[in-house]
């Protein structure tokens, strides 16, 4: 059942009734659940009160689902990002998470939370302002039966910022936003002294001038208005003060990372935004998508 909060009571969406509907229907874990944060699918598993096609309906009745996998219960949820992907590219380069206080933003179903407390993180928050994932976030937390983290529907622009996290994560959210350093700048004030950040978005190669604004769509994405070189990227992150900057990873977004699945009603995926004659490029002609870690620390001082 989602959290009595008076923030959901303030939600609006022609579908946000059916969601909790679905959420508040979901059986009861099994308090003796085998559960796994620190797998490639999060993990439950266990007896449930309904067969595991009953609760495979209820779960896609919160398609499309974006980021997992999951498996709840003997229902594999195939979703169309592959996360576990670039949680395996930054995890070795991360901070030790142990006891940590950690946020998410565009975390959508929340997948990486989970990752996070797998990884030793003390408490996840995440910011997820669409309502179908905060949905399917409730859903596979009700069902893991795990309390450690928490999703806030809202902006990370709404948010009351405070320096309260050990480290942030925002990854593929930077180039859908029209301020991309007030979001770098915004990003920067919710972490403490000494924290840090990872930031996950595409890039273009490119020298420390290059930057990519599409004229309207990015691989069919609409709100795709700044794509920086990693030298741009990296000067952005230095004029705001951040120090300790470094690219742990770059690489072009591969269609087993992303692709269509039933539980995405099959809808159009990667591979269909890209130039069938020539894959290196978008639809639109642009170059395909790339993407880059950097990690970065906010001074102590």
């Amino acid at each position: 059942m989602l959290p009595q909060l008076r923030v959901f009571d303030e939600l609006n969406h022609g579908h946000w009734s059916q969601w909790l509907q679905t959420v508040n229907d979901l059986p009861e874990p099994d308090p003796q659940a085998n559960v796994q944060l620190d797998r490639s699918a999060i993990e439950a598993a266990g007896v449930l009160a309904i067969s595991t096609s009953a609760l495979e309906q209820q779960l896609a009745a919160l398609s499309p689902w974006r980021k997992g996998p999951f498996s709840l219960y003997g229902v594999d949820v195939d979703t169309e990002w592959r996360s576990d992907f670039k949680w395996d590219r930054l995890k070795d380069h991360l901070a030790d998470l142990h006891g940590r206080l950690v946020l998410d933003v565009g975390t959508g179903s929340g997948y990486h939370l989970w990752r996070m407390l797998g990884a030793g993180a003390e408490f996840a928050v995440g910011v997820e302002p669409t309502l179908a994932f905060v949905a399917q976030f409730h859903a596979v937390a009700h069902l893991l039966n795990e309390a450690r983290a928490t999703l806030l529907p809202v902006t990370l622009e709404q948010l009351d910022r405070a320096p309260l996290f050990d480290t942030v994560f925002s990854m593929g959210v930077l180039y859908h936003r029209r301020d991309p350093l007030g979001h770098l700048r915004e990003l920067q004030e919710c972490l403490r002294p000494g924290g840090e950040l990872v930031l996950e978005t595409l890039v273009i190669e490119g020298d420390g001038q290059q930057v990519l604004t599409p004229y309207d769509r990015y691989a069919a994405m609409r709100n795709v208005w700044f794509i920086p070189s990693v030298p741009l990227l990296t000067t952005w992150l230095t004029r705001l003060g951040y120090r300790r900057i470094r690219l742990v990873n770059q690489e072009p977004t591969s269609l087993e990372e992303q692709r269509a699945t039933r539980w995405t009603d099959f809808r159009q995926s990667l591979v269909d935004f890209l130039d069938p004659e020539d894959r290196s490029r978008t639809i639109e002609g642009y170059p395909a998508p790339l993407r880059a870690i950097l990690i970065a620390e906010k001074p102590e001082v």
